[in-house]
């Protein structure tokens, strides 16, 4: 069993999934700073401040809870809130971090340079125009003999 886990782990595809995950980790702290220390708050200034986490709906709250005006003050007295303004900032979060994930991976594939052309290991018969093989001297469809 013991040398089953040394194949395993030796095997190339394993460590490059494990450099994948810590890189992964690595990106998405820098995504994340990013997306709160730079494009939040100008999309905050742009949108006035608003902030949805503050919306929510009181769904039944203990009889001496009194006036629940924040989210914080309703979880604390025990009231079963309905926290739907964490929703929406939680899904504005992930489209923002999402495009910009999209925008570093489209001008990282530009950077990329093209793969070179694939070989061409066929050409076309003169006499039915059909692929044949590169090495063929007589077109498998038609039968003629090729040059």
């Amino acid at each position: 069993m013991l040398d089953e886990f040394k194949k395993f782990i030796a095997r190339g595809n394993v460590l490059d999934l494990a450099v994948g995950v810590i890189i992964g980790g690595a990106f998405g702290a820098i995504v994340n700073s990013l997306v709160n220390d730079i494009i939040m708050p100008v999309i905050s200034l742009i949108t006035g401040g608003i902030d949805f986490t503050s919306n929510f709906l009181v769904l039944r709250a203990p009889a001496s809870a009194g006036a629940l005006a924040t989210l914080d003050a309703a979880r604390k007295a025990g009231a079963a809130v309905f926290a739907y303004g964490s929703f929406i900032q939680a899904v504005i979060n992930f489209l923002i971090v999402a495009f910009v994930i999209f925008v570093i991976v489209q001008q990282a594939n530009r950077l990329k340079s093209a793969p070179p052309p694939a070989a061409l290991n066929t050409k076309p018969c003169p006499y039915c125009f059909s692929a044949v093989n590169i090495k063929a001297t007589r077109c498998p469809n038609c039968t003629s003999e090729l040059k």
